[in-house]
């Protein structure tokens, strides 16, 4: 048994407890929150800071990390694709080691779950072993190219098999984004899909996204030309990118949105309007990285939208942490409160991956993880705010 105390906790579903101790099983299971008072202090650890959950980064390439550094920041989205595809030759060795760094870099820095892009068996067996758990979310694309649906659907069966479901790991179909996915590949992830699955898809990341759906102009033209894929049969349906998306997927699943730099209001509502299990998952540096702007985060506050915090990939962030996402957004939009932050950063991502029952709050039963961050008493995050794995 342990005893861990700090100048408040943080337990997320419910108040903050000043002087609270987390009193914890061998296996870091949540047995009571008591107060300090009650103990003999002798038998506590106590800290300077407050105590909080392990954090959830609800969206992660970790298949990529060995692109950290190697493509130019400030692009735009449509270069950035374009630099990613081109890269090339980097040995097998080199990729396996980058993602073994990833997931330690994440353990680190207090990540107790991630939802994870694959498109290779790459990241497999690191994920297997992890310390962390993982929502493997296979993801398909076919450029809109309908009659490819069936052969891109197929093609990516041998790598929904190789992700692990042990060790309360979970494993989704997910289509890649709206600009990227036929109507009948949507259907094949839709209706392969088991039930009660959480479904990523990156969402209204650049302006170019809606135009195409809206007016069948912008920078995807050109793209798809460039590539040699024929998109005569998109029409324009005066109707944002995220419209497309709700036509086309299972309103019974989970989905979360990731990115979402462009959405509107309107576009929260029409989600909202579709389904009750609508997640939002904000990438706020990875954002700055590639486009070098931020979602409005007062409308989806407005609109009392479930918000989680993931990292993206090294290709597109300086490094995996969801603290350096707080900071960021706290850095942009400051007038986010800390506690709200806090929720999306744990248990709102683990409720978007379903993995609510045992992680993102300190709720008796659960084995969440402990971090201490050494967070003064305003609860301001600032550069020098650190955080410390307890558990």
């Amino acid at each position: 048994m342990r005893k861990i105390s700090a100048d408040q906790i943080f337990s997320i579903s419910d108040a903050p407890i000043k002087e609270g101790v987390l009193i914890l099983d061998d296996e870091g299971k949540i047995l009571s929150i008591e107060q300090r008072s009650a103990h003999d202090p002798a038998s506590i650890e106590i800290h300077s800071g407050i105590l909080v959950p392990g954090f959830i980064n609800t969206h992660c390439h970790l298949e990529l990390s060995h692109m950290k550094g190697r493509v130019d920041t400030g692009t735009g989205l449509l270069p950035f694709i374009q630099s990613v595809v081109a890269f090339r030759e980097i040995p097998m060795e080199k990729i396996l080691q980058a993602i073994a760094d990833g997931d330690q870099e994440m353990y680190q820095n207090g990540i107790q779950a991630v939802g994870d892009i694959c498109n290779k068996l790459d990241t497999a067996e690191t994920k297997h072993n992890s310390p962390m758990r993982y929502y493997s979310f296979v993801e398909m694309f076919d450029f809109l190219q309908e009659q490819n649906a069936g052969s891109t659907f197929e093609q990516y069966q041998s790598v929904y098999k190789g992700q692990s479901t042990e060790h309360g790991n979970q494993k989704a179909y997910v289509p890649h984004s709206p600009y990227t996915v036929s109507k009948n590949l949507f259907e094949k992830v839709r209706t392969e899909n088991p039930a009660n699955r959480t479904v990523s898809i990156h969402n209204q990341e650049t302006v170019h996204e809606d135009n195409l759906f809206l007016h069948k102009s912008g920078g995807f033209l050109e793209f798809y030309a460039n590539f040699g894929f024929n998109i005569d049969h998109v029409k324009a349906n005066g109707k944002t990118a995220i419209h497309y998306a709700l036509e086309n997927m299972d309103p019974t699943q989970r989905s979360l949105f990731v990115h979402n730099t462009m959405t509107r209001k309107e576009d929260i509502q029409a989600a909202h309007s579709w389904s009750d299990r609508v997640y939002w998952a904000t990438c706020a540096n990875a954002n700055l990285y590639i486009e070098n702007r931020l979602p409005n985060y007062q409308l989806f506050l407005d609109e009392k939208a479930k918000m989680t915090i993931g990292t993206d990939s090294l290709t597109s962030n300086w490094q995996l942490s969801i603290l350096e996402e707080m900071k960021t957004i706290t850095r942009y939009q400051s007038y986010v409160p800390f506690e709200t932050l806090l929720r999306w950063a744990t248990l709102n991502g683990a409720e978007a991956l379903g993995f609510e029952q045992d992680l993102g709050s300190f709720d008796v039963g659960k084995q969440p993880g402990v971090l201490l961050l050494n967070i003064e008493s305003d609860l301001k995050l600032r550069p020098e705010t650190q955080v410390k794995r307890l558990v």
